[in-house]
């Protein structure tokens, strides 16, 4: 799934391809993408003749601001944006296709179909689902040590899953929790509530400076994530420990494993990473 990294890099992309296009039609392929509102031709028709304002972030989501509406999309697993022109054909799996007044096209293809598309007036975005309970941007001011060590020493699951809670901090998931861990010197199974002051201000700037390089170099590509041009992020070369099992540590040699923490695979060093720290 893209994270906070790859889904900004998404953004960026689309705002230099569809900033200041007006939508003429849209077809929906696949309507179960579509979830509010609830019949899709309340979706479709209300984007004629829209404009695209601008285009946020919230965490893994992006939102794509019109005229009179707000677009939350995420892309879950394998959710693509791409721009064409009219003419050219789309496959099986393109299922929602915005069509411009200046011939191009913007078509969201997903394979598997897990994405999903919310249509509110503009404004109410924030105090609706999906996006109305997500925790701090962990490049924003927001997102402070104190939030960070107050969210910790209220509950007893390990700390892998807390950082993986969107609620807890949003647009981070297995890729980042695994290498801010890894940089942090913190075991992903560490009761949360057990981390040292120290050891969460450390977690904090990893997790700021991890994210920071990530966004830099366009994220990592990992499997089938390219940006809305094709183009591939540069940050998996930077990995410390995700994908990474069987290989030697880069700090210090030994051989890395995987685990599996809160349901997630989860690559660690044991040498880096013990449990007795």
């Amino acid at each position: 799934m893209p994270e906070l990294p790859e889904v900004e890099t998404v953004r960026k992309t689309l705002v230099q391809l569809v900033i200041g296009k007006t939508i003429q039609e849209v077809s929906v392929f696949w309507p179960k993408i579509i979830k509010a509102p609830e019949q899709p031709e309340q979706f479709t028709d209300a984007l004629i003749g829209q404009t695209i304002e601008a285009i946020g972030r919230r965490g893994k989501f992006l939102i794509f601001y019109l005229d009179d509406y707000a677009m939350v999309s995420h892309l879950r697993m394998e959710g693509k944006y791409g721009v064409f022109v009219k003419a050219e054909p789309y496959d099986k799996h393109t299922h929602v296709i915005f069509s411009f007044t200046d011939g191009t096209e913007l078509r969201y293809r997903d394979v598997r179909k897990f994405g999903t598309m919310h249509l509110f007036a503009k404004g109410e975005e924030h105090v609706n689902l999906p996006l109305l309970h997500l925790g701090p941007e962990p490049l924003s001011a927001e997102f402070t040590v104190g939030h960070l060590k107050e969210k910790l020493s209220k509950t007893s699951r390990k700390i892998k899953p807390v950082l993986l809670d969107q609620t807890v901090v949003v647009g981070i998931g297995n890729i980042y929790v695994d290498e801010s861990l890894f940089r942090s010197g913190i075991h992903p199974e560490r009761i949360a509530s057990s981390l040292t002051p120290v050891e969460i201000g450390v977690l904090h700037k990893e997790i700021k400076a991890t994210l920071s390089e990530a966004v830099e170099k366009g994220g990592s590509t990992i499997r089938s994530y390219v940006n809305s041009q094709g183009q591939i992020g540069m940050f998996q070369l930077e990995l410390f420990v995700y994908g990474r099992k069987g290989e030697e540590c880069k700090r210090c040699g030994t051989p890395l494993e995987k685990h599996v923490v809160g349901g997630r695979g989860t690559t660690i060093c044991p040498s880096c990473q013990r449990t007795d720290k």
